[in-house]
């Protein structure tokens, strides 16, 4: 019995519920996987799980609306991708390099810190601002440029060194408009300049492929070397007064010439208007003339006659005083005084008027 009763108690006893292991303390893991023995390269199953979440991250990338992302197969460019999130294969197979297409940068050209190149070498050296006009002075010339990328491709790809290479012709570009200027065309009309250099500027780059679009070029205050500041000052101020004597040369030929030209035309008007007159009055004259021949011809007396009167009527009028010498008179002075009213008197024979 006494054995039955201790068989009953191994029975309950196996019926107990097992409880689960008790999980390790982290302390545990960490001397499990850097104790002795083979637990020490338990942790290397985390490292495929690592690479493989790199993969599948390196799979995927997205690219921002203001970008442009140039994708390469074995370093070989095969497309340009749109803003979106998009999938390559892992690198190194295939990689994904993102260019802002939007964004306006800008290079400065004059300044005293210069823009380093490739290989460490100063892009902008205290020389670039110098350049000879079209009137052979030496002038200081500094400026910026504005652009954006416009075709990533082409930025990435075409050229070794896109920065240099913008740099280079922007250079050649601003000394070849400057080459075709005098320093005060420089100095003053420099939005004709900004304009010109950024149109030759956009066809260089344009012949290079660079896809580079050129927003503005700014032509900054243009001075001449400190070393012949004061030789310009001089010529600046020869060249003024130079002005102002053409000026006041010019004001009083503006005064004069016109006034002699006025003159000279009223002078022609009036000799042509004299020479007119004198024409027509000899024609009339001729044709009077004509006219008193042919009558003068039917009766040559009766025209004497009356060309004698005609000339009496136009002669008597203006003369102060006229005296008639009648030689049938007997007196001691034989004259009538003969007025412009008429006869004043008569002389009788003893010298008294009636």
């Amino acid at each position: 019995m006494a054995w039955d009763w201790d068989k009953l108690k191994d029975q309950q006893k196996d019926r107990r519920p097992v409880m689960p292991p008790i999980p390790p303390k982290v302390e545990e893991v960490f001397r499990r996987f850097s104790g002795p023995g083979r637990d020490r390269f338990a942790w290397l199953w985390a490292i495929p799980v690592l690479l493989l979440l790199m993969t599948l991250y390196s799979m995927f990338y997205t690219v921002q609306a203001n970008e442009q992302a140039v994708m390469q197969r074995f370093g070989r460019y095969t497309v340009t991708q749109g803003p979106g999130i998009h999938m390559k294969l892992p690198y190194p197979i295939e990689t994904a390099t993102k260019v802002n297409v939007l964004e306006y940068r800008t290079e400065t050209f004059g300044d005293e810190v210069g823009v380093q190149g490739e290989a460490g070498h100063d892009l902008d050296t205290d020389n670039v601002a110098l350049m000879l006009t079209g009137d052979l002075n030496v002038a200081v010339v500094p400026w910026i440029v504005q652009y954006r990328v416009s075709e990533a491709k082409d930025f990435l790809f075409n050229v070794r060194n896109a920065q240099k290479t913008l740099r280079d012709l922007a250079e050649a570009a601003m000394r070849q408009v400057v080459g075709d200027h005098s320093i005060d065309e420089i100095i003053s009309k420099r939005s004709e300049i900004n304009t010109k250099v950024r149109k030759l500027l956009q066809k260089e780059l344009d012949i290079v492929k660079m896809g580079i679009t050129v927003k503005d070029v700014a032509l900054k205050t243009a001075t001449v070397p400190p070393p012949v500041l004061a030789s310009f000052n001089e010529v600046n101020q020869a060249r003024q007064e130079r002005e102002q004597l053409i000026y006041q040369a010019k004001e009083e030929y503006n005064k004069a010439i016109p006034a002699a030209i006025g003159d000279a035309q009223k002078t022609i008007k009036y000799a042509d208007g004299y020479a007119v007159d004198r024409t027509n009055r000899a024609k009339g004259d001729a044709a009077l003339f004509s006219s008193v021949w042919a009558e003068y011809e039917k009766a040559p007396e009766v025209t004497r006659r009356r060309l004698y009167l005609e000339a009496m009527k136009d002669i008597l009028p203006n003369l102060g005083k006229v005296f008639i010498i009648d030689s049938r008179q007997r007196n001691l002075v034989p004259l009538l005084d003969v007025g412009k009213t008429g006869v004043a008197g008569t002389l009788t024979e003893g010298g008294a008027p009636k």
